[in-house]
């Protein structure tokens, strides 16, 4: 009598292109204007790492870069490579919330418009700069095709994180107003960390990024490395324990990469403010491999637009839930 295989659940990983000249013009540091890259070492790098592990993720791209002809060798390695591409809106501002409904759409329709031109394909999904959303951007979404959202972090943290960005910031006045809302507010803990539906017009469905189930602490790799600058053993264990929780309470995560995962301050891209950056490229790359070994070894890793081709085939039509007033959902409760 042959022997079922046990199938994984499964789980999307994904890679916020956010590039230089984003990271200084967020942080309000002078020189974002020319806007410097290192997309030419970090997508080679990424593309090797990923090949070596046969991966295939989402990688979400600014609209800039890609309408940039200095980049467009690494947008279209990531296209030929075989990877998703993801719009992460055009210019990369964090205070996307803030904008009007035209403002939201010249954003949205940019990005798509100079990612489709230089990637040959068109996006259908969509994460906000900073995780920053509004009701008018879940409208253009919607209006526009989009499959999914993946614009939410549900964790407490985002406060501490907005207080420590700007201690070691030169940000004052307006520019500091403008980003009083980023990396979101101690409500946004308690979304749910599974799929869901908007409720709005066809109900869009959102794919929030996995925090740590119960205490809804981050587990991406960006705080995995911030972890190990403490204990390397310390970051590893904390992410087991994350996805043995993810297992109990049957939740399909949603991982997330930032390009400063991949580069050491040994590439001298500076940007010193973010914590992990004293670490070195092959102390980064460790862990890397060691995390997302766990995570390969306990889910069947996908693009974020087959997870959520995934989840459209178990819920078609689910709407339950509405951005910001009424209390939002999974979709199997």
């Amino acid at each position: 009598m042959p022997i079922a295989r046990l199938v994984k659940p499964i789980a999307s990983l994904s890679l916020d292109v956010d590039n230089k000249w984003s990271y200084l013009k967020t942080h309000g540091d002078p020189g974002w204007e020319s806007f410097p890259s290192y997309l030419d070492i970090l997508v080679p790098r990424v593309l090797e790492f990923l090949a070596k592990r046969n991966l295939t993720i989402t990688f979400f791209v600014v609209g800039q870069d890609a309408a940039l002809t200095k980049n467009s060798a690494a947008v279209q390695m990531i296209a030929a490579a075989g990877h998703e591409i993801g719009n992460h809106s055009f210019s990369h501002e964090p205070w996307l919330s803030l904008y009007s409904r035209e403002e939201v759409e010249r954003e949205i329709v940019l990005a798509e418009e100079q990612i489709t031109r230089i990637a040959g394909q068109r996006p259908v999904g969509f994460r906000g700069p900073g995780f920053s959303l509004s009701e008018a951007a879940l409208e253009v979404l919607r209006d526009r095709g989009y499959l999914y959202d993946a614009s939410t972090l549900p964790t407490f943290l985002g406060p501490l994180a907005r207080a420590y960005y700007f201690l070691h910031s030169q940000l004052r006045g307006e520019e500091l107003n403008r980003r009083k809302s980023l990396f979101g507010s101690i409500r946004d803990g308690f979304r749910p960390l599974k799929p869901y539906r908007w409720q709005t017009r066809d109900g869009l469905l959102e794919i929030p990024l996995t925090t740590m189930p119960i205490i809804r602490s981050p587990i991406h790799l960006s705080y995995l490395l911030y972890l190990s600058t403490f204990s390397r053993s310390l970051a590893l264990g904390y992410f087991q324990a994350a996805l043995r929780l993810c297992r109990l309470c049957g939740i399909s995560p949603s991982l997330l990469l930032h390009p400063l995962d991949f580069l050491g301050r040994d590439d001298e891209v500076g940007l010193e403010f973010f914590p992990a950056m004293l670490l070195t490229r092959e102390q980064k790359l460790r862990v890397l491999s060691e995390t997302l070994a766990m995570y390969c070894s306990q889910f069947q890793v996908v693009t974020l637009k087959e997870y959520a081709l995934s989840v459209t085939e178990h819920y078609p039509t689910n709407v339950v839930g509405h951005y910001l007033t009424d209390s939002v959902l999974p979709l199997d409760e």
